[in-house]
């Protein structure tokens, strides 16, 4: 077995007691994520619903998990009886979907809004003026069943390391003017989630407060 337990402790030195360590667990077997486990590790990450389901029914109940990856509307109410953060919105319709979800399980879900900083058009996400229009426009404010928490961002796919700099530190910077304008009395809305397992230190750097981390601690995915 891939020394999880090893690779786990050696991350969790490396990172300031408010960088919080999101365990990236998709297309990773049960006994790596029981392995993390016993050393303290609570929160995973996954992005497919049906290997989250199957998790979450197999796995101890105090696991908090964490939906990562793009999240399709109608998959959505698999998810929202148990989610406990939703770290990729990108749309109001996905927000609004949440809300429903959320509504009828009788529950609040955490979320993060997903903002695009990379260079690559492929990667989701909103751009900034994109994200400060759905703010703006406030529907967002009329759906109880949700409470937005943060951002989220990926920095572009690159041996550039300044250039990730610029990008984690761009996404920090937006995080103060969306924190002023529209949540200053959110004592809630204070996450930044920006940082993998190839630039998480960057990310620190850049104000990071959760790192989301999975070859380093697990190895290469098992499909």
């Amino acid at each position: 077995m891939y020394d999880v337990k090893g690779n786990l402790k050696r991350i969790l030195d490396t990172l300031p007691q408010e960088v919080r360590l999101v365990a990236i667990s998709k297309y990773h077997p049960n006994e790596y994520i029981e392995a993390a486990y016993e050393e303290g590790q609570r929160v995973f990450g996954e992005s497919h619903e049906q290997e989250l389901k199957l998790k979450h029914g197999s796995l101890p109940a105090d696991i908090v998990w964490h939906f990562i990856g793009h999240l399709q509307t109608n998959k959505v109410k698999y998810i929202a009886p148990y989610i406990n953060m939703i770290e990729a919105v990108d749309s109001l319709k996905l927000l609004q979907e949440i809300n429903k979800q959320a509504a009828k399980c009788g529950r609040v879900i955490d979320v993060l809004l997903e903002l695009h900083i990379a260079q690559e058009a492929t990667k989701y996400g909103l751009t900034l003026d994109a994200c400060r229009q759905l703010l703006d426009e406030g529907s967002w404010r009329q759906l109880p069943n949700v409470r937005i928490c943060g951002l989220m961002a990926m920095a572009s796919l690159t041996d550039d390391r300044e250039q990730i700099r610029r990008e984690f530190n761009m996404a920090a910077d937006f995080f103060d003017e969306v924190k002023q304008q529209y949540f200053a009395d959110a004592p809630w809305f204070c996450e930044r989630s920006w940082g993998m397992s190839d630039d998480y230190d960057i990310a620190v750097e850049c104000r990071s407060t959760m790192v989301r981390i999975g070859t380093a601690i697990f190895g290469p995915r098992v499909y």
